[in-house]
């Protein structure tokens, strides 16, 4: 579990980068921004607000070849080693940055690099580094007044409301490349902020693994059970999938595809649609883990419990036992020419 709201900025450095491809160039600043309180209480909402709305989906920094080898790991690493160095490490972070932004899309900003205590991360009290960007200018408005008239000067600045890109690292499992969680409000240059700059993967970790298989089950309904069913069974896989990880702690999976997946055809289907797309999912080792009841629980709000019509009805359902099943039946009137539902009830709920 995640808190920043008592998280304090010890330290802060800003420098601007340009698009490299355009020789927009750069400007690093000489020494650390001097921070009172009332900028500090502008500077916490607007950088820590994305990630507090956000769900906790940690990833952690990789290489190819080897960890050692990725140079944002390095330096945030040297600045939780030598904070006294704070400063020259954020000069070379905004550098690799600038090395980075080579794409004629990507857009000149200003760049924070900030040293962050007091993270409440798990319930232990960790040390962070945040890497953040600004780089949409937006008017506004100011006022001034003269003997006889309100008048009115639109200028253009930085939006407090709207971090454009932003990343925090925990300084946790320092050998396996930190725990980190970002932020990019902008699609356009993906790739550019999370794979070029940071090199980030997802930390395979139970959040991790519950959210994947559970996708897995997802695409599992709408790939295999839907066609050859229909979406009151896509629904009930789904809900049985749901319910298996909400009532367990541990993930077993012969015992899940025992449980949840009635038909012994299926069940045969279920492995082979695995194993076909397992790189995809980056499931190939999933057989047993720990299930993050948070994870369940976000998922389970993602799914739809909604069957569609294309006379414009829908119907909601909530197999919220065994036998709520049997309430629902499909049918098929030959007069008519048209497939129906029929529910079965005891009386109708008051509003």
């Amino acid at each position: 579990m995640l808190n920043l709201y008592g998280t304090s900025i010890e330290e802060m450095a800003v420098h601007q980068v340009g698009n490299k491809s355009k020789d927009e160039g750069m400007f690093l600043s000489k020494e650390s921004y001097y921070l009172d309180t009332e900028l500090t209480s502008h500077l916490n909402d607007f950088f820590f607000k994305p990630f507090i709305k956000q769900e906790e989906s940690y990833l952690q920094f990789s290489h190819d070849e080897d960890l050692s080898f990725n140079e944002v790991y390095n330096l945030v690493k040297g600045i939780f080693n030598a904070p006294d160095s704070f400063h020259d490490y954020s000069k070379k972070i905004a550098e690799y940055l600038y090395s980075k932004s080579e794409h004629p899309h990507i857009i000149a900003g200003e760049v924070y690099i900030t040293l962050l205590n007091d993270i409440s991360l798990d319930n232990e009290m960790v040390q962070g580094v945040g890497i953040f960007k600004s780089e949409i200018p937006r008017s506004f408005m100011k006022f001034r007044k003269d003997d006889e008239n309100l008048m009115i000067d639109v200028e253009q600045g930085v939006f407090l409301e709207k971090l454009d890109k932003g990343a925090i690292i925990f300084n946790v499992e320092t050998e396996s490349g930190f725990k980190v969680l970002t932020h990019d409000m902008n699609r356009y240059d993906a790739k550019y902020w999370t794979e070029s700059f940071l090199n980030i993967a997802p930390k395979q970790d139970e959040i991790f693994q519950t959210k994947k298989y559970l996708k897995l089950c997802e695409d599992f309904s709408k790939d295999v059970v839907f066609p050859n069913e229909d979406q009151k069974e896509q629904i009930k896989f789904l809900n049985k999938s749901v319910d298996y990880f909400a009532k367990n702690d541990e993930f077993t999976e012969d015992e899940f595809i025992n449980q949840v997946i009635e038909n012994p055809a299926y069940q045969t289907e279920f492995k082979d649609y695995k194993d076909k797309f397992k790189e995809d999912y980056k499931i190939e080792d999933f057989s047993n883990f720990a299930i993050a009841n948070d994870a369940v629980t976000n998922m389970r709000r993602k799914f739809k419990n909604i069957i569609n019509l294309d006379t414009n009805f829908e119907i909601k359902l909530n197999f919220t036992d065994d036998n709520s099943n049997d309430l629902i039946e499909k049918g098929y009137d030959e007069e008519k020419g048209m497939y129906y539902y029929l529910v079965y009830f005891n009386e109708e709920k008051k509003k």
